[in-house]
């Protein structure tokens, strides 16, 4: 079955400075920050929810239909897709944009400083689901605001299934916005934070969330997942990794 995966392509560039911040900021002089961190690490990685979700879905063996907006500096990744047999129907080249990238810097106290462009992920919105075909299941992931509430909208028209994945795209949405959001989904699946902020958001509990959905899904990081699914509730454990030799 192909699953149309709606959501940002991204590089991210991931720094290490070898020290601490607190070393180097003066607390009663961030009015007038001026700062320079030397990195000691740099690496560049394959970002963004729609090419991560896709990598994982295809190793678990299954159909992934990528659909994103990279820029002009995007094709290395068009290419990255493909080599990993991960079909690119849905991804879309903005010419006069750059790929949305990612900046991260970490300290030795795990402390981090980010800086996100969005690029070419703000008009995710050209792309439409009804262009693309034999699609099964959708999930739609973080991306450009208009891009998610159209890609969610279309999904509902057609009478796709699909998941609904708001993630760190959430702080986007009103109340009202969300609760549309959640309503033409078949699935959410959220953290634990996001699930609180939603309540919070929208005015509903967990139970009534999970009344309108199919299932939904609270990921608990170490300690596993939640699924609440026809009026039950199902406790997953996590996955112990396996140290390969």
């Amino acid at each position: 079955m192909r699953t149309l995966i709606c959501g940002s392509l991204a590089f991210d560039t991931i720094m290490v400075f070898p020290d601490r911040f607190a070393r180097h900021i003066l607390p009663d002089q961030t009015h007038m920050l001026s700062v320079s961190f030397q990195i000691s690490d740099m690496r560049r990685e394959w970002g963004g929810c729609a090419g991560n979700i896709g990598y994982n879905l295809q190793a678990l063996g299954g159909e992934p239909v990528v659909m994103g907006a990279l820029g002009s500096d995007g094709e290395s990744y068009r290419e990255r897709l493909r080599e990993l047999g991960i079909a690119i129907d849905g991804v879309r080249v903005i010419d006069d944009a750059y790929t949305a990238q990612a900046f991260i810097i970490t300290d030795h106290d795990d402390n981090q400083i980010t800086a996100f462009h969005p690029g070419a992920m703000n008009r995710s919105q050209l792309n439409r689901v009804d262009d693309m075909s034999d699609i099964g299941l959708g999930i739609v992931s973080p991306d450009g605001k208009e891009g998610m509430q159209q890609h969610a909208a279309q999904f509902a028209a057609l009478r796709i299934p699909f998941v609904f994945d708001p993630g760190q795209g959430l702080p986007l949405f009103t109340g009202d916005e969300l609760a549309q959001m959640i309503e033409s989904a078949t699935y959410l699946t959220v953290n634990d934070y996001e699930a609180k902020l939603l309540s919070e958001r929208t005015g509903w509990s967990i139970a009534e969330m999970a009344e309108r959905l199919d299932a939904l899904v609270v990921t608990l990081g170490g300690e596993g997942s939640i699924i609440h699914a026809d009026g039950a509730t199902y406790t997953i454990p996590a996955v112990a990794p396996r140290w390969l030799p």
